[in-house]
């Protein structure tokens, strides 16, 4: 197949948009210059690119009726049944909408890919299908994945099953909500700011955001390679463990990897937590937003893992309460850069890529009007400062991660877990419909202080239910490990757990 050529004339307008100017000549003598270079891409063209084999029957599915979708949790119904028998044998699973299932259909919770059938299946969907998990859906999310909260999606709010009328968190929203809600064992969620602990947090259920890197991330949406982190959603420690012994470790082609090898997490939850030490982080109390009494049942989670035999201790992490600064302009201008500039995917690293993806996501640049506020703020902030400050901030946000970083390091270096509450608050009302932009803003990113600033280090943490409100909406404690130490942050998070069971 022969891949469209440039007249001169329009070479010479493709010029001016990288600030060449041709005169004719010139543009008649690249013009003939190019002709081998676009003899290459024929040949490209031509051959056929090896994308992973699909196993396991399916069909597309369907949108299920409201009758049978209460929370608005889901947004594809179908099932795939996968390998007869496995760790995940008999598990029901949702998969958050933001990830590739082959021959179903993957919006990312956006009007821009309504439509839109990828043909892989995610490494973490064929692995679970692999260890004989059942598939029952793709699960509601944000609008892009941008927003802490679960009202943005282009197909409509989910409501918290914990908490009816009351926000679910996002940007997992669906996965989260189907999880809480018992339809679902486990749930797929991804995590570039909270989007994993958030919705746990606000929803009453375990989610773990794995070392950067463990869980691969190939055939998944991506935002931003440095923050981008796939992981567990449960109702318990046991499941959550079990879920990341399937989905961990190098799979040979996401960049983000280490090579990290899964460990045999479920072998941690029974271990006695005496002596362990945790370290209780000041800065993550008392924050903007923060209520009291979420706070206070978090410090009464520390109490209970020390009467279970562990040693508590107060551990600063300096820099924590910078980290949702420092992660502001890595997010919003690598977002506008990878996701949206580059359709996704961008050059310079080597994975699977799915050309039907690039042009489907290409379409945004015709239809950015129909783009959810949290994703017009966020794009607007990213692009201007990219543009006119030569990336320099996102530069610099990255330095300043080390300095982070080397915060949480310490910190670590002097206690096994580090603890603090996940949100500071408890789930807040959903907005209404038609609801000011001011208040659509507010209610996707007010709870992200305490949870963006691990997307940035790449440490583990884990949101554990720690009781309620006086109301009845559930809290989170967030766990923080070392890298690639999940077995001892399953350790803590089992401990609590029992100690709420009791």
């Amino acid at each position: 197949m022969t891949v469209p050529r440039p007249t001169p004339a329009e070479l010479r307008d493709a010029a001016l948009e990288i600030g060449l100017h041709l005169s004719e000549s010139d543009s008649r003598s690249f013009h003939a210059l190019m002709q081998a270079q676009f003899d290459a891409y024929d040949l490209v063209e031509e051959m056929e690119a090896p994308l992973p084999p699909v196993a396991y029957p399916r069909g597309p599915g369907h949108k299920p009726a409201p009758e049978d979708n209460p929370y608005n949790a889901w947004v594809t119904r179908t099932t795939i049944a996968g390998a007869p028998d496995g760790k995940l044998a008999g598990k029901l699973l949702a998969i958050k909408d933001n990830v590739c299932v082959a021959g179903v259909p993957m919006s990312n919770g956006t009007t821009i890919l309504r439509g839109y059938v990828p043909e892989i299946d995610a490494t973490i969907v064929a692995r679970m299908l692999d260890a004989g998990g059942v598939i029952l859906g793709k699960s509601t999310c944000e609008y892009y994945c941008a927003s802490g909260g679960s009202h943005t999606s282009a197909d409509g709010a989910v409501e918290n099953p914990a908490a009816p009328g009351y926000n679910a968190g996002g940007s997992s929203s669906g996965s989260t909500a189907l999880v809480a809600a018992g339809i679902v064992d486990m749930a797929t969620g991804g995590d570039q700011g909270g989007s994993i602990r958030i919705p746990a947090s606000y929803c009453g259920v375990v989610g773990l955001k794995p070392t950067h890197g463990l869980v691969p991330y190939t055939g998944i949406f991506a935002v931003e390679l440095t923050v981008d982190h796939a992981g567990p959603i449960t109702r318990t420690v046991a499941d959550n463990a079990l879920m990341l012994e399937v989905i961990a470790g190098p799979d040979g082609v996401d960049p983000r990897q280490h090579g990290a090898p899964a460990q045999p997490y479920t072998q941690a939850l029974n271990q006695s937590i005496a002596g362990l030490k945790v370290g209780i982080v000041p800065e993550g109390f008392g924050t903007a937003g923060a209520e009291r009494e979420v706070d206070d049942r978090v410090r009464q989670a520390g109490d209970r893992l020390a009467e279970a035999g562990a040693q508590l201790l107060t551990v600063s992490v300096p820099l924590h309460g910078a980290g949702a600064a420092i992660w502001t302009p890595i997010f919003l201008e690598g977002a506008t850069e990878l996701m949206m500039r580059h359709n996704a995917y961008g050059t310079n690293m080597k994975g699977i890529f799915l050309e039907s993806l690039l042009d489907a996501q290409y379409q945004w640049r015709d239809r950015a009007d129909e783009l959810s506020e949290t994703m017009k703020l966020g794009l607007l902030t990213g692009h201007y400062m990219s543009s006119r400050h030569r990336g320099r901030f996102y530069g610099k946000a990255q330095n300043l991660n080390r300095l982070l970083t080397a915060d949480y390091e310490l910190a670590l270096a002097q206690a096994d877990v580090l603890l603090m509450p996940t949100t500071p608050m408890a789930a807040t009302r959903l907005p209404a419909l038609g609801s000011p932009r001011e208040e659509i803003i507010a209610r996707a990113f007010e709870m992200i202080g305490n949870t963006a600033p691990t997307c940035l280090t790449g440490h583990p943490a884990i949101s554990v239910p720690v009781g309620r409100t006086s109301d009845g909406r559930p809290i989170g404690g967030m766990l923080i490990g070392r890298y690639n130490d999940e077995m001892t942050l399953y350790r803590a998070a089992a401990a609590l757990e029992r100690a709420y069971a009791s």
